[in-house]
């Protein structure tokens, strides 16, 4: 339940944002606000019914000072209704839309070492080919991989991993002739 309410949510914010043209300004003030609802204090301190209403908007206003108008109602409402704690969920969501209104596509990549700048570039620039699109890389070392890479976008897995062509090495071998 919290899952599909954060995502209406995050899909009616970024269609707002859409509509005003404010997509990056949507995205750093939910990045804001989803950061400090990270923070279990902050949540405790936003559930507990003990704290006044009056207390809870303070805080978040001063949070939230530089912050659209639109950004300060929806936390006051999120607030109200007791659901500020799917803040985090919602900016991850807006986060995912705003990528696919963009185009681009996250590729999880592992490497045995880390990549240089150059190196990353290059893997970026190669995933973009195949895939038409633009490539966010989100990055992991896994030594165990032995060289090469191996990329996940969405379903699609490339494995150019020196570990499983061994394995496939291995199957043939042991195939029958």
């Amino acid at each position: 339940m919290a899952g599909s309410a954060a995502k209406r949510y995050a899909q009616a914010v970024l269609g707002l944002a859409k509509e005003r043209g404010t997509l990056d300004a949507w995205q750093a003030d939910l990045a804001r606000l989803g950061e400090l609802l990270e923070n279990q204090q902050m949540v405790d301190f936003f559930a507990n019914p003990g704290v006044p209403t009056a207390e809870k908007d303070d805080l978040l206003q001063r949070v939230l000072a530089d912050a659209q108008p639109e950004m300060r109602n929806l936390a006051r409402l999120l607030s109200d209704r007791g659901r500020l704690e799917l803040l985090p969920q919602i900016a991850r969501l807006y986060d995912d839309g705003l990528r696919a209104e963009r185009g681009i596509v996250v590729a999880e990549v592992t490497t045995a070492e880390p990549l240089g700048l150059e190196e990353q570039r290059q893997v970026g620039e190669r995933l973009a080919q195949i895939t038409g699109r633009g490539v966010e890389l989100r990055l992991t070392v896994d030594p165990e991989i032995i060289g090469g890479i191996v990329a996940r976008i969405g379903d699609q897995l490339i494995d150019g991993s020196v570990i499983s062509q061994l394995r496939r090495l291995r199957a043939r071998l042991a195939a029958p002739a």
